[in-house]
C-alpha cells in the first residue's frame, strides 16, 4: 500500500503481466549469458511446444506488455509493478522460490531527471517503511554506450592478463559477456 501510494503520488499507472511468459522475452532482454537465463529461471515446454517461463523479474515483462500493447504513442510512460517472481537455482540464504518484488520503469526521452525521480521515489520508498535510517543507498551506472565500450575494452584487456587463474564459469563469461565477471561469487575471481 505504501509502494503504490507513493508510485500514484509521482505519476506512475499500475501495470501487470502474467506470470508466465515466453522465454524469448528474458533471453533477448537479460541475455542468454546472465545468472537469471543460465541458471536461474523456471522453465518449461508447454502441450502446444512452447517454451515458456515463470517471471523471474519484472523489467523484461512490462518492455513486453509496453511494446505489443503500443503504449509508446505516449511521449512519457511511467509504470510500477506489485508481483510475484520466481528463481528456480538453489536460493541463496534468505532469498525464496516465490518472493514478491516492486518495481519502477521509466519509458521517454532520456534525461538525468527521470533517473533522479526514480532515486528519490526509492529513498522517500524506504523512509516511509521506516527503514532508511539502517540502508546505505548505493546508486551504480554502466555509464553512456561509449564508456561503456571504453570500460569493456580495458576490463578485456585486464581480464586476458589473468584468465588461467579465473574460474571456469568466467572463462566462459570472458568470451560471451566480459561484464558478467563482475558478478561473480568465486573467491579467486574476486581477489583478480
Amino acid at each position: 500500500q505504501i509502494f503504490r501510494k507513493l508510485c500514484t503520488f509521482y505519476n506512475y499507472d499500475e501495470i501487470a503481466t502474467p506470470l508466465v511468459e515466453h522465454i524469448q522475452i528474458f533471453n533477448r532482454s537479460l541475455g542468454e549469458t546472465s545468472d537469471i537465463v543460465s541458471k536461474e529461471m523456471y522453465n518449461f515446454k508447454d502441450q502446444g511446444d512452447d517454451h515458456l517461463v515463470l517471471r523471474p523479474e519484472g523489467t523484461a515483462a512490462v518492455a513486453r506488455a509496453y511494446i505489443s500493447n503500443n503504449f509508446q504513442q505516449k511521449i512519457v510512460n511511467k509504470y510500477f509493478y506489485i508481483g510475484s517472481m520466481f528463481r528456480r537455482e538453489r536460493p541463496q540464504s534468505g532469498r525464496l522460490r516465490q518472493f514478491h518484488q516492486v518495481g519502477v520503469e521509466y519509458f521517454g526521452p532520456h534525461s538525468f531527471l527521470s533517473d533522479l525521480e526514480i532515486i528519490i521515489l526509492a529513498e522517500k520508498f524506504l523512509k516511509d517503511l521506516g527503514i532508511r535510517e539502517s540502508l546505505i543507498l548505493e546508486v551504480n551506472s554502466l555509464g553512456n554506450s561509449r564508456s561503456r565500450e571504453s570500460y569493456n575494452e580495458s576490463l578485456i584487456k585486464f581480464l586476458k592478463k589473468n584468465k588461467d587463474d579465473l574460474s571456469e564459469i568466467s572463462k566462459q563469461r570472458f568470451s560471451k559477456n566480459p561484464l558478467r565477471i563482475l558478478d561473480s561469487k568465486d573467491r579467486k575471481d574476486i581477489e583478480i
